[in-house]
């Protein structure tokens, strides 16, 4: 596997447990458990977002993944 994939790979699963995360704070803002706070998973999500972003802007920087040079 190159590293491009695996790294696209990453990031997939990084985006499916950043809208996992979102659907359990949905999960706990309708049915109103108090037992887990809902900002526990608003925070996670949120954190797992600006990794996503640091980890995209680094790869770029370091040639792993190149941006699409003609994007129109």
């Amino acid at each position: 596997m190159t590293p491009s994939l695996l790294f696209k790979l990453l990031l997939v699963l990084l985006l499916l447990f950043i809208l996992f995360n979102l659907g359990r704070a949905l999960f706990v803002m309708v049915k109103g458990d108090k037992q887990v706070p809902m900002s526990q998973f608003l925070g996670r999500r949120v954190i797992f977002s600006a990794l996503v972003v640091v980890l995209l802007l680094a790869a770029m920087g370091l040639g792993v993944i190149a941006p699409n040079p003609r994007p129109y």
